[in-house]
């Protein structure tokens, strides 16, 4: 069953790094949305390419998930973030992205990071969460909503990177409740279970804010905001309350993993470069997703009508009369 747990970890890492680059291309294709409002979601959904991304989103839950009944959620969490080395590289082969040098460095500190929270968690089974915390759960459900209205009207990076966040801590709260209904033992449990619903809240109004955060600017900075905002509660929550454990003597190698994963996402939201702005000036959606080549095309013919218009304004005959500023008001 660790193996096994170990294999569910690999695989949704690389899920959500492909559901991560598909729905930002979606995002950018659909009319940005100046409102936290549930419509985007349906537009998103008229993308094929973002149908795609949501079945690979949803397969990474599901990997997450069951990952989640063994390893414990500072792992879990901190790994979805590697995800954004899997969006990264297809990003670079698939769409020509050029990312920053700074940029490459941060990724690759993330995935040291990760490494050194691999070789610290110590598998164990979640304890329940009760009453009490449930009603936590949907009280931080319902700030997280309330805030995202006003996030919903900032744009550029500054959006982008708010709008993650909230997503991240909705995606978190999906996690704590989804580690102790991953130990359901029963179908019938598993459905009556009020965690199950919360779940399924959460991963909906997380999916809504990160799709408007994609709409705002850099791919990475709202995922990476996305991530670093919901390690920190989830990895917390789940060492205090829901029985995640670390090996014995290996406590600092977790703490300096947590610590690197976590600087490493918060500096991609700083020095990562928008790879796609959604532009509003232009009514079709290719002009929204423009190559290398488009836009050089587009450049190219910038100059040549600058240049005609050089021309017509050399060749145009100068009026008769003295030249401007020789007349006696020009004195």
């Amino acid at each position: 069953m660790l193996s096994t747990s170990w294999g569910f970890l690999a695989a949704m890492i690389i899920a959500y790094g492909v559901a991560n680059l598909l729905q930002s291309v979606a995002a950018t294709r659909t009319k940005l949305h100046t409102s936290c409002n549930p419509k985007l979601l349906v537009r998103l959904a008229s993308h094929r390419i973002y149908l795609y991304g949501l079945t690979f989103q949803i397969f990474g839950f599901l990997l997450a998930f069951v990952a989640r009944r063994d390893l414990p959620l500072f792992l879990v969490q901190a790994a979805a973030s590697a995800g954004l080395g899997v969006t990264a590289l297809c990003g670079v082969l698939i769409l020509r992205w050029k990312l920053p040098k700074a940029e490459v460095g941060l990724l690759a500190l993330l995935f040291g990071g990760l490494f050194a929270l691999v070789i610290s968690a110590k598998p164990a089974p979640a304890h329940s969460i009760g009453s009490g915390g449930l009603v936590a759960l949907l009280i931080w459900l319902a700030l997280i909503a309330v805030i995202g209205v006003f996030a919903a009207k900032m744009h550029g990076a500054p959006g982008s990177v708010a709008l993650g966040s909230l997503a991240g801590m909705a995606f978190s709260a999906a996690a704590v409740a989804g580690r102790p209904l991953a130990s359901s033992h029963t179908i019938g449990e598993f459905v009556s279970s009020p965690l199950l619903y919360v779940l399924i809240g959460a991963s909906l109004l997380g999916q809504l804010l990160l799709g408007l955060a994609m709409q705002r600017g850099s791919t990475t900075a709202a995922v990476a905001s996305m991530d670093a905002a919901g390690a920190v509660p989830a990895a917390a929550i789940g060492l205090l309350f829901l029985g995640d454990k670390i090996h014995p003597g290996r406590e600092w190698v977790a703490a300096l993993g947590f610590f690197i994963t976590l600087a490493a996402v918060i500096g991609l939201t700083r020095y990562a470069e928008p790879q796609h702005h959604h532009a509003t000036a232009e009514p079709g959606p290719r002009a929204l997703t423009a190559g290398p080549r488009a836009l050089k095309a587009r450049a190219l013919a910038a100059r040549h009508v600058a240049a005609d218009a050089a021309r017509t304004v050399v060749a145009r005959p100068m009026p008769a009369g003295p030249p401007p500023g020789t007349g006696p008001r020009g004195r």
